[in-house]
């Protein structure tokens, strides 16, 4: 950090960080958001991007950001969480219908209003980046209802969301890192997992765990996010010229996540996963004790409102 400190006196060179590797969606279009920055300004203003977690987890670079030691970050919703409760209406199990309404709702207004949010606490909310539809994977049995749930061992992240979750579920959620997972089925220590496709297929858990369940329980985006310290030192054109480059940045990750996501789908189907299809609504159902529990404030129950009157049930 001493020589990323040292750097930060070339003014027309930003830096930027995302924990996940090279090739991953949000990378790429992390980067395309940089080329177009450096076209657009006529080489003034240049992305150094470290990937792949160079520069640390996501909550301790997330602190860096804010404090304007880094200039970008892409980061999931879990560690802002707890600096902003509006981080945590989409990350709600069971909120959006499918991707479409994700992508639908955060393109407008309930979503400007989530990046906004983060200004008060040193970060500029850019654009949100997918991360997927996370669904339930085990090695016992098809999950179709909340019932089939009952007394599995399920991982989770360590997050008090995703526990609570789990349990109005009727399961037993385990808190455990994500390189622990695959160990952690193979040994019996947990039945079963949550994830989206792409990490299923790549952290290979359906070598052990073959039954799949789609039930799309979270579709929480990622964010790209710019320090407010750097933010206010740009000119209002280069802060609108930051602002419109990640705009232009979402569609051309979406199609490359979509790609990434068909590609593992084929992948695990050819390998014999077995896939089967939920009723979201019955366990959709259980989630109110959970809403309730993380949805307290009248800002936060708004936006939920707005969302779920954009959902397909809804014209």
């Amino acid at each position: 950090m001493a020589l990323l400190s040292g750097c930060m006196s070339q003014a027309d060179t930003l830096f930027g960080t995302d924990t996940h590797p090279a090739d991953y969606p949000t990378v790429r279009a992390f980067r395309h958001f940089g080329d177009l920055l450096e076209a657009r300004s006529d080489g003034r203003l240049r992305l150094n991007l470290f990937p792949g977690g160079q520069l640390g987890a996501e909550r301790d670079t997330l602190e860096i950001t804010i404090f304007g030691g880094l200039d970008f970050n892409r980061v999931n919703l879990a560690p802002l969480n707890s600096i902003e409760p509006m981080t945590l209406v989409p990350a709600l199990p069971f909120l959006f219908d499918d991707v479409a309404h994700m992508r639908r709702a955060l393109d407008g207004p309930v979503g400007a209003g989530i990046l906004a949010s983060l200004a008060p606490h040193g970060l500029v909310g850019l654009a949100f980046y997918d991360s997927g539809a996370r669904s339930f994977y085990n090695v016992r049995k098809a999950i179709q209802t909340p019932d089939d749930m009952r007394g599995m061992k399920i991982r989770v992240p360590n997050s008090d969301l995703y526990v609570g979750m789990i349990r109005a579920l009727g399961a037993d959620a385990t808190p455990m890192d994500i390189g622990e997972v695959y160990q952690g089925l193979v040994q019996g220590l947990v039945d079963g997992a949550e994830n989206n496709l792409p990490s299923f297929e790549t952290g290979r858990h359906f070598e052990v765990a073959r039954h799949f369940s789609e039930t799309a329980h979270v579709i929480g985006p990622e964010v790209l996010l710019m320090s407010k310290r750097r933010w206010d030192r740009l000119t209002a054109a280069d802060q609108s010229l930051v602002m419109a480059c990640a705009v232009e940045s979402v569609p051309y990750m979406r199609g490359l996540w979509d790609a990434r996501e068909a590609k593992a789908r084929a992948a695990l189907t050819a390998a014999g996963v077995q896939f089967n299809a939920v009723e979201r609504e019955g366990f959709r159902a259980q989630m109110r004790p959970v809403w309730d529990a993380f949805i307290t404030r009248a800002d936060q129950k708004q936006a939920v409102a707005e969302i779920m009157a954009m959902g397909s049930g809804n014209g």
